[in-house]
């Protein structure tokens, strides 16, 4: 009763609401006009919410979420007692977790530690599909978290499966299945069966499942096989990015404000066949738009967006180099900002800042790239990534 009285008020009061949608939220209306259902978790009923509202379109806007504010909001020191003493009683002696250096792994890492210490031992891999000088500073950081670092380059592997792959539902299965089965190699040495992931809750309500459409298999999820020797663990799968970074701020990480990255990598920038010589394109693309972007943010140009990077489209254009007929590959320049990643609103870059890296990303692959775009679609309709 308390929860319903609560709903009535923020509905009295509001018209533009963003819920967010949880894992028994239905694929389609359950009734015609201005009706929606809602599960909050831990509740026996849904609510109908019969009051007319709109989704925010822009991130500045009013978001409320039921999850946090009507049931409780995120306290980080009580998240981490709780989530200690959870993964104490789920594994018993050592477990591996997979970590890409990004904040959800980073502090799934960090957490999981707390809770296991030295029994834990974190992997990265190097799936040859990572941004300019990720691998060495990735290694960096995880030695100076002491987390038990253990690095595998299988780039040769990534590269031989993904050969000839263009559809990027096929890309993400495919990488999500070879990451797995890279893990289960290293779990073998350990003598462990448990592989903690740092999945969070946007990547298995876009991944799909029961009645939620399947927008994209992100691959530690959509993308897990179905026969695989390792039991998972995910001490942050309900919650959201803006909840991950509090938590990391909470535990120290120093990677609490890094914007995100696909587990994929560089295979999902690249439209079509992922190959070696496409990733070295838009690696460098990528180190361009992310150091002039970070430049511009530092000199108080602009604000800092929450993702910014470069795609390689599978579109060539006639161009012009000195007097010499040139035909070239496209860029994309993808940078937007956002809360959790669930919507998203493509970032106003003064013009000064993209003509300084449309010039800066023409002249160092002047022989491969001679046409820059930017790309200011809004989530939705698009995702922030491209594939």
């Amino acid at each position: 009763m308390v929860v319903l009285a609560l709903i009535n008020i923020l509905l009295a009061n509001y018209t533009e609401l963003k819920f967010r949608v949880f894992d028994n939220f239905p694929k389609k209306k359950l009734l015609k006009g201005r009706t929606k259902f809602f599960r909050i978790p831990n509740l026996n009923s849904d609510i109908r919410l019969s009051r007319k509202f709109k989704f925010a379109k822009e991130h500045a806007k009013i978001k409320i979420s039921l999850k946090r504010y009507l049931i409780m909001p995120f306290e980080p020191e009580k998240f981490v007692e709780k989530k200690i003493s959870e993964i104490q009683k789920l594994i018993k002696g050592k477990a591996v977790i997979a970590c890409s250096g990004g904040v959800d792994s980073t502090t799934a890492a960090v957490l999981t530690s707390k809770a296991i210490g030295s029994r834990l031992t974190a992997v990265f891999v190097d799936t040859g599909y990572l941004r300019k000088n990720e691998p060495e500073n990735v290694k960096e950081l995880l030695k100076g978290l002491q987390l038990n670092p253990r690095f595998v380059d299988a780039k040769e592997e990534f590269y031989e499966a993904l050969k000839g792959v263009v559809d990027p539902e096929k890309k993400r299965m495919i990488i999500g299945e070879k990451f797995i089965r890279v893990f289960e190699r290293e779990a073998k040495k350990e003598k462990t069966e448990y592989l903690v992931q740092g999945t969070i809750a946007p990547d298995w309500i876009e991944s799909g499942g029961a009645l939620r459409d399947t927008i994209k298999s992100h691959h530690n999820v959509g993308g897990l096989p179905k026969e695989m020797k390792l039991k998972i663990i995910e001490p942050l799968r309900d919650l959201y990015k803006d909840e991950i970074r509090k938590l990391a701020r909470y535990l120290k990480i120093p990677v609490s404000e890094k914007q995100p990255y696909p587990g994929p990598g560089l295979a999902i920038r690249i439209i079509g066949e992922a190959t070696p010589e496409a990733t070295d394109i838009v690696r460098e693309a990528c180190a361009i738009v992310e150091e002039e972007i970070e430049n511009a943010v530092k000199n108080k140009k602009m604000g800092k967006p929450w993702q910014y990077f470069a795609v390689l489209l599978p579109v060539k254009t006639v161009g012009v180099q000195g007097d010499v007929r040139a035909y070239g590959n496209t860029i994309a320049i993808r940078a937007v900002h956002s809360i959790d990643g669930m919507t998203a609103e493509y970032s106003k870059i003064p013009n000064e800042v993209l003509e300084k890296i449309s010039v800066k990303i023409t002249n160092t692959l002047r022989d491969k790239v001679n046409r820059v775009v930017y790309d200011i679609t809004n989530k939705p309709p698009g995702t922030i990534e491209w594939e």
